[in-house]
């Protein structure tokens, strides 16, 4: 298996495993979404990491041989679906971090960026979007994800240029949200999974889906979505435990109901 999904205290993890560099190609792209789709359809499951099996690399992104070899309409063809698996990410209510402690690179950034926060090791590896060094352009989110993340104006010269970031770097223009020492990564990583665990669940589902669905069109129909979702919490058991809590001056136990 090239993705492997495993889960342990509530929180999922994929896990890519595909020597030498995570490098991806249409059979990797279709274990990809059977594991979100597992993490996504898990109750137990309430926070999920992207993360790397491997020391050097989180991904170096699209496999090239295996470009060169195909056609570009059958290039498309795993574009397009690399395109529904990282785009199915921002309707699952459970927030997803990548882990990144190695070179994140062309596509392996851009499933990096497909994910709601990035938690960097820092170190000597690079992360970027150096695909117009080829000839060609970030084509799995990267146009799109990026600018939205760090600004129009660096992205686009990250991209035109194909340079690439120090983690140092990358957390100073906001692509990485958490820097760490190496030998910490996985301690914090796992840190924070725990205080999502331990939480609302519906709360913090809802805070994702109003984030990501209100960007895609004018503040008021955000804001009405907003009103949705509140309506919804209202009549949940979690907002009576956390206001009773809150009065009681005690820690809530959420139950996700």
């Amino acid at each position: 298996m090239a993705v492997e999904f495993s889960k342990e205290a509530g929180a999922g993890f994929v896990t890519l495993a595909n020597p030498p560099a995570n490098s991806y190609d249409m059979a990797f792209v279709e274990e990809l979404g059977a594991a979100v789709d597992e993490a996504a359809g898990d109750d137990d499951v309430k926070v999920v990491v992207l993360r790397s099996g491997l020391d050097r690399f989180f991904s170096a992104g699209a496999d090239i041989k295996a470009f060169m070899a195909n056609t570009p309409d059958a290039n498309m063809v795993m574009v397009r679906r690399a395109h529904e698996v990282l785009g199915s990410i921002a309707s699952i209510p459970k927030v997803f971090i990548a882990q990144i402690g190695g070179h994140a690179l062309g596509g392996g950034l851009e499933m990096a960026l497909a994910c709601d926060l990035r938690f960097g090791a820092d170190g000597e590896h690079r992360l970027g979007l150096p695909e117009s060094t080829l000839g060609l352009l970030p084509g799995n989110g990267g146009t799109q994800r990026l600018p939205r993340l760090i600004g129009q104006s660096r992205a686009l010269d990250l991209m035109v240029s194909g340079r690439t970031l120090t983690p140092a770097e990358a957390f100073q223009v906001g692509l990485l949200d958490r820097l760490v020492p190496a030998d910490q990564l996985e301690e914090e990583t796992a840190a924070y999974c725990q205080t999502l665990v331990k939480g609302a669940q519906r709360a913090i589902g809802s805070i994702k889906l109003a984030v990501y669905e209100g960007l895609q069109g004018p503040l008021e129909d955000g804001m009405r979505r907003e009103q949705e979702l509140m309506d919804e919490l209202f009549r949940t058991q979690d907002a009576k435990e956390g206001v009773t809590a809150f009065v009681e001056k005690r820690e809530a136990r959420f139950t996700g109901s």
